[in-house]
């Protein structure tokens, strides 16, 4: 990244931003468990009046640094405590990569290049929708990126080099202050691997490594160094802990296949995953000097490819800072097929139908699932009582759901026939294909989907928000009864100690929800719980305390 400008293409590029990222922010409930996670600590943070503990549930929460927290908190302080709220912070997020991206791709080739590497980051499925959603990596991802190209060009260029030195130490420890130390060592191994294959032969010195170190130790050691100086060093300790135990076990529910990440960036980074392909193994020309930067892109790419697909717990944002060397490859390859060096075969056309026809049919048999449920779930397909369960909240699915899905096919084979005569507008159709149906998919497709996962559970804890009484899920591990349920900083502690909720002498009601699946289990275990109502899959019981009236007390 150099010095940004603020002439034509960035005011296009921010009102670009502001018209993908904005519309739809606040449709649809924060999904668990990241989104709600995130936007519940920055809740807590302004009703507790603590903004330097993370916590959930008004305890210490060591997995995360409190930097995106600390821009959710100040977004809800402008927007209020909602979903929008919770969102917008990567939309700027979105606004600010993609003028990263030009002007990064401008000063790589030219003003082309740097508007082919924006068309192909939010042209493609995933990169385009996580921009509209409330987890942390969109800014982690931003500042290790822009921390790696201000070093590029410290190792690079001859002036400004103590600037670009601190630049790159500064947006790495932002990124560490994000997120955690993951980002110190992608960085790392991505140096590693470029110092093996220039076999050590870079231009530093002794004093600028100390000044580098400085640097990232002051910005990302900031919100530890507080924690220490407060006398909070067991958060400190359960952090470190948790980092390891991340990388060496699989997390409940998020486990995988070896080749997930692969799969994940293939299907869910089209149209650019098909590009980049062609780009992968072929070296670079070095026309401006600039082979330096195509190298670390590539480096960076299988390093965090590598690095997640060794990492045993598996979610679909861990391989996300692929999304930007992969993007660039992607441009290096849509530059040559517009300059006619190079040609997109019949495989790479084939594919680019496929993968639209696929998706957009997905979107179509979703968009009549409400019709045809009744004879899925008399097909015994499904064994899981509380998919079936699922199965029967209401969509409320319209024709133009269905239009979505179609509209990205019959457009996608429109731009793919034309490809031979009409290179730039095909190729321009196709990434604008993929992101109206990105955009449209956010704003009327999730929410849909998000009907039949949580919808029933969020109502409820809406619906039971201002009693006094304590709510708490059994069985599943959950966020949104903190967020949704609104829930306050509990007076009785012993709301702490394992299990009082479910098993101790309360001072006042629980709400308590657990799956259908596990109904009869709990039922026959906890005879005192009183069900209020069953529905899409959800079981909402009640535990009353004991009746202070006929001399019961409540005790631990």
């Amino acid at each position: 990244m150099h010095k940004i400008h603020f002439d034509r293409n960035a005011l296009y590029i921010i009102l670009i931003g502001l018209l993908l990222f904005i519309p739809f922010l606040g449709t649809g409930h924060l999904f668990d468990w990241d989104e709600i996670n995130f936007a519940e600590s920055a809740r807590e943070m302004i009703v507790s009046g603590d903004y330097l503990t993370v916590q959930i549930n008004y305890l210490p929460f060591w997995e995360k640094p409190p930097l995106f927290i600390w821009m959710q908190v100040a977004s809800m302080k402008i927007f209020g405590i909602n979903e929008f709220a919770a969102r917008f912070p990567n939309a700027m997020a979105g606004i600010f990569s993609l003028l990263v991206l030009f002007y990064t791709g401008k000063k790589f080739r030219d003003e082309s290049f740097g508007w082919l590497w924006v068309l192909s980051f939010c042209g493609s499925l995933l990169p385009f929708m996580y921009f509209k959603s409330g987890i942390i990596d969109p800014w982690f991802n931003l500042f290790i990126f822009i921390g790696i190209i201000q070093f590029i060009y410290y190792l690079e260029e001859k002036h400004l080099r103590l600037k670009r030195l601190v630049l790159s130490a500064f947006f790495l420890g932002l990124a560490v202050l994000t997120k955690g130390p993951v980002a110190l060592l992608i960085f790392l191994l991505s140096f590693t691997v470029y110092m093996l294959i220039v076999r050590f032969r870079i231009q530093t010195k002794f004093s600028h490594v100390l000044l580098f170190i400085f640097v990232l130790s002051v910005t990302g050691g900031f919100w530890f160094i507080l924690q220490i100086a407060s006398g909070n060093l067991n958060i400190i300790r359960d952090f470190i802990v948790y980092q390891i135990r991340l990388f060496s076990t699989k997390d409940a529910g998020h486990g995988g296949f070896l080749l997930y990440h692969f799969v994940v960036l293939l299907l869910g980074v089209f149209p650019a995953s098909l590009f980049a392909f062609r780009s992968f193994f072929k070296k670079e020309p070095d026309r401006e000097g600039r082979s330096g930067f195509s190298l670390w892109m590539q480096i960076l790419f299988f390093v965090v490819l590598i690095l997640f697909t060794i990492v045993k717990t598996k979610i679909v944002h861990y391989s996300s800072m692929c999304y930007f060397p992969l993007s660039f490859i992607a441009a290096i390859t849509l530059y040559k097929i517009v300059k006619g060096e190079l040609k997109a075969g019949p495989v790479m056309k084939f594919f680019l139908a496929l993968f639209p026809l696929l998706y957009g049919s997905l979107v179509i048999a979703a968009s009549q699932i409400d019709r045809y449920k009744g004879w899925i779930i008399d097909q015994s397909w499904i064994h899981d009582e509380f998919a079936i369960g699922n199965l029967q909240a209401f969509g409320k699915w319209g024709w133009f759901e269905a239009f979505i899905g179609l509209f990205f096919i019959i457009s996608t084979l429109v731009f793919i026939s034309i490809f031979k005569r009409h290179i730039q507008l095909s190729i321009r159709g196709i990434f604008l294909s993929t992101m109206v149906f990105g955009f449209l998919l956010m704003g009327f497709v999730v929410p849909r989907v998000e009907s039949y996962s949580q919808r029933a559970a969020i109502d409820f804890y809406q619906l039971v928000k201002d009693e006094d009484a304590y709510i708490t899920t059994l069985g599943f591990k959950s966020y949104a009864q903190f967020f949704y349920g609104e829930v306050k900083p509990p007076e009785n502690k012993l709301v702490y100690q394992r299990g009082w909720l479910i098993y101790g002498n309360i001072d006042k009601p629980v709400y308590i929800v657990f799956k259908i699946n596990r109904m009869e289990k709990y039922l026959e275990e906890h005879p005192e719980f009183k069900v209020l109502s069953i529905k899409n899959g959800f079981v909402f019981a009640r535990r009353d305390p004991p009746d202070l009236s006929a001399g019961e007390s409540p005790k631990d």
